[in-house]
């Protein structure tokens, strides 16, 4: 227990009391400003794509500048690109009309141009009222009813003296640094944030360039395998007489190792083959490329027997990838008989779809290639009727569903039942339907899958 005084001690001439009220807003107004910065740049940190981080950039420095519309242009100034324009409250009109302003007139656009004396934020507080500013940026401002703008560049701290240097980190991997762009709030009335508010926003951006500039090097590393990927696929499918071709690929943000494939036989026979390679990235990448490059050479040699086509695959898979799985089927087809033989390796059995019926080829069981010693399973043949789609897809497309494997399943057959009789005449309209319908609209599936999907269409004629 304190003991408390009964006496008041008299007041001291001479000594100022402490501001405590003045001090105690001080540090509420600091907390309360450090609380909504680790806030935002929590929410910015979860972003995992380009396009999100900068829509999230976009709001964030909104709500930190008290304005209710805005633009971002990504221009990044290596010239690699990508390069995006999005808008806040802005319309695609609107932002086309903003456009329209030289850019040696906006603040944004000499930045982005690495003009001198570009490197700081620029508010523009009345553009109406301003005679200095260009007789453009005040026509676009009355038109669509913008008073006032704050613009912010965005540019990553390690910049060498034209902007367009790099940086290596730790990893060992070049990241983009120096200019990425530029953000511009608008305001409607006139109006300049507030010293504070600048601060912030200015806190705000340069933790953002940072996330920005890793996410861009993921970009164009994702946009390179995919290049690849799309390389190592046919480039043009063969024109067989009595069957029409059409392929489909989806590439996941990984870019795994799924791949198709058709090349023409003698006699007019046709191969077709479409397969998955497991994992991402570059080796998947190459795995992929040595198989199709053994099918093809295995197809050619005894294509007539897709099961000896897959044990030579096998055995090139053991060799080269032995620590690899794949999942392969191939199909020897007759088209002017129409007669098509296959067999498969672990992999997902083709659909045939026509006017009459819809239904599942009926496969042998067997294990995908590389997981026994000795692969072999028998072959199976089937007549798809006139007028006959059959459809060769891998498992991506059953599992970017997020159902289970049943209920993918029975979704995929009754995409392809419910195809229009309009579009059953074209093999790609076939494709696109079922790809529409079984997949979700943003491409993902319930549990968030992203694995890459092929489909190898072949009508009968």
């Amino acid at each position: 227990m304190v003991p408390v005084s009964t006496h008041t001690a008299a007041p001291t001439e001479g000594i100022p009391s402490a501001p405590g009220a003045f001090i105690q807003d001080r540090l509420a107004g600091w907390v309360s400003d450090l609380t909504t910065l680790h806030e935002l740049t929590e929410r910015l940190a979860g972003t995992s794509t380009l396009d999100s981080a900068l829509h999230e950039l976009l709001v964030a420095g909104a709500a930190l500048v008290g304005a209710a519309r805005g633009l971002l242009v990504l221009e990044p100034a290596d010239g690699r690109g990508p390069s995006r324009t999005i808008g806040l409250g802005l319309s695609h009109a609107e932002l086309g009309h903003i456009e329209t302003v030289p850019r040696s007139a906006t603040a944004y656009g000499r930045f982005l141009d690495g003009l001198p004396d570009t490197g700081a934020p620029v508010a523009s507080p009345d553009i109406l009222g301003d005679p200095g500013l260009d007789p453009r940026c005040r026509e676009v401002a009355a038109r669509l009813g913008y008073a006032a703008s704050y613009a912010q560049p965005l540019a990553t701290g390690a910049a060498g003296p034209a902007g367009t240097a790099g940086t290596t980190g730790p990893e060992g991997t070049a990241r983009a640094t120096g200019r990425l762009g530029a953000a511009v709030w608008l305001y409607d009335e006139p109006a300049e944030p507030l010293e504070r508010q600048c601060h912030l926003v200015g806190v705000y951006a340069r933790y953002a360039a940072e996330h920005l500039a890793r996410l861009l090097e993921l970009e164009r590393a994702r946009a390179d395998v995919a290049a690849v990927a799309e390389e190592l696929l046919p480039s043009r499918l063969p024109r067989i007489p009595g069957v029409r071709l059409a392929a489909r690929r989806r590439a996941g943000p990984g870019t795994g190792g799924d791949w198709y494939d058709a090349l023409p036989l003698p006699d007019d026979a046709l191969g077709l083959a479409i397969g998955s390679v497991g994992g991402s990235g570059p080796a998947a990448l190459a795995a992929m490329g040595r198989l199709r490059a053994g099918l093809r050479a295995y197809a050619v040699m005894e294509g007539e027997d897709p099961v000896a086509v897959l044990s030579d695959l096998e055995l090139l898979l053991r060799m080269t990838e032995p620590s690899a799985a794949a999942t392969a089927l191939y199909a020897y087809c007759e088209p002017d008989r129409r007669t098509i033989v296959l067999a498969g390796a672990g992999h997902t059995p083709p659909l045939v779809t026509g006017e009459r019926r819809t239904e599942f080829v009926e496969t042998t069981l067997s294990a995908p290639l590389g997981m026994l010693s000795c692969w072999e399973a028998p072959s199976v043949e089937f007549t798809p009727r006139p007028g006959e789609t059959v459809l060769f897809y891998t498992d991506g497309l059953l599992r970017r569903t997020g159902d289970t494997r049943d209920r993918a399943f029975a979704r995929l057959h009754a995409a392809a039942a419910g195809v229009p009789k309009v579009l059953r005449q074209d093999p790609g309209a076939v494709a696109d339907h079922v790809l529409r319908t079984v997949l979700p609209a943003d491409g993902t599936g319930r549990s968030g899958a992203t694995e890459d999907v092929a489909v190898l269409a072949a009508r009968f004629d």
